[in-house]
């Protein structure tokens, strides 16, 4: 992977101690401990740096938020669970570049106070833990965390857990029951993770993507980043691409690039040169865009616009040919076995969902059947703890928009 804020990993793989700080590495941490963390808060938020785990949540705001909540001890969380079928970013972080991850990871605790980081890491990304405790190891002897970082006075204890593997233990209020101890159910809210979060206590959860850009950002200043992306999007993100173009890999690129370019330059089109029929900007759980929306840029307002999302930045094709209600039932099957159950509204409708598009698919129900997609969707709307309740829609409802064609061939042929 080669960007602009992400520079290649060593030949051997895992960038260590010399050379990150042979390219800057923890400067930024030193600038700050010489300054205030307000003053970090203001840089980052200055920046426009937004999360990069899906919901694009200003992260300067989500800081102040947290250091503003009056309780003690304040924790930061780094999330690397990453169970988003098809999302390689944080695990390729992780892997190749872990003091970037670890410095960001230090700057945010600092910025919120916290005394505590926890790095929640998906238990199957083997490399990474093992990387990532390599740059602890480090880091600890060079004293960038510990008591008293560089003389500063500022204390920071790190723990790293591993994340099980299922899409909800991703969650933010999941990730917290996580390493307290706990079944990965997320929590109703309010109240949120900044006031009321791990024990308790004011906490900040970050994606891995997030906290890898604050050094840079810190380094090199707001005005800096925002040369980057667009007015609302400002820097970069990674893109994942996976098995159904020529050359799948992760790619970073400004915010504001069109479609087009990822899937096309980077990613060197459809695997067979067939046509594009369908794109998921954010797959499992985006609405479908068409091939005439194909120069839609890469950036949260103009995917809004479109009538999608960006997400955490897995872009999935679907070639002519393939049965658009098909592929919705591997979505659909995929949101019933990955809800957690704790929520009833959710158990019921993500099985019910799965069971209806198989009767489409089997030719049952007639085309009445398409009008309760949008019904039972609108009636369960905002009923469980976590968004997994409302992610099966957005594909299920842009696709009858778009493909009339593949519902009706199944609903009177039965095939």
């Amino acid at each position: 992977m080669e960007g602009i804020l992400f520079p290649h990993a060593t030949p051997e793989g895992r960038e260590g101690l010399k050379e990150y700080r042979d390219r800057g590495g923890y400067q930024a941490l030193e600038k700050t401990l010489n300054g205030s963390p307000e003053q970090l808060i203001q840089i980052v938020s200055d920046a426009g740096l937004r999360g990069r785990g899906g919901a694009g949540f200003p992260t300067g705001k989500k800081w102040q938020l947290t250091r503003e909540a009056p309780e003690q001890p304040r924790y930061l969380i780094l999330n690397g669970g990453e169970d988003e079928p098809g999302s390689k970013k944080d695990r390729v972080l992780l892997e190749n570049l872990p003091h970037l991850v670890l410095e960001g990871t230090l700057l945010g605790a600092y910025a919120i106070g916290a005394s505590k980081a926890y790095l929640y890491i998906n238990a199957r990304y083997d490399d990474a833990l093992k990387t990532i405790q390599a740059a602890l190891a480090e880091a600890k002897k060079a004293g960038y965390y510990g008591k008293n970082v560089l003389g500063s006075g500022f204390d920071l204890e790190i723990e790293v857990v591993p994340a099980p593997h299922n899409y909800v233990a991703g969650e933010d209020t999941a990730v917290i029951e996580v390493i307290e101890g706990k079944k990965a159910w997320p929590r109703q809210k309010p109240p949120f993770p900044v006031t009321v979060g791990l024990f308790g206590k004011p906490t900040a959860i970050n994606n891995v993507e997030t906290l890898a850009n604050v050094p840079p950002i810190v380094l090199k200043g707001a005005d800096w980043y925002r040369q980057f992306g667009t007015a609302e999007s400002t820097g970069t993100m990674i893109f994942s691409l996976n098995d159904d173009v020529n050359r799948p890999g992760v790619y970073e690129l400004p915010f504001g690039t069109p479609l087009r370019y990822l899937i096309e330059e980077c990613g060197g089109g459809i695997k067979g040169g067939q046509k594009i029929k369908a794109i998921m900007p954010a797959a499992p759980s985006s609405a479908f865009l068409s091939p005439e929306q194909i120069d839609t840029p890469l950036d949260h307002n103009s995917m809004r616009e479109a009538g999608s999302a960006l997400g955490c930045g897995v872009v999935k094709l679907v070639a002519e040919g393939n049965c658009i209600v098909e592929e919705l039932i591997k979505i659909a099957d995929f949101f019933a076995a990955e809800s957690c159950g704790q929520c009833p509204a959710c158990r019921m409708e993500t099985s019910t969902l799965a069971m209806m598009l198989k009767k489409v698919q089997a030719g049952q129900g007639g085309l009445p059947m398409l009008e309760q997609f949008g019904k039972i969707l609108a009636f369960n709307k905002g009923k469980g703890f976590c968004n997994l309740i409302a992610m099966p829609g957005p594909p299920i409802e842009s696709a009858i928009k778009l493909f009339p064609a593949d519902f009706e061939a199944h609903l009177t042929t039965g095939k």
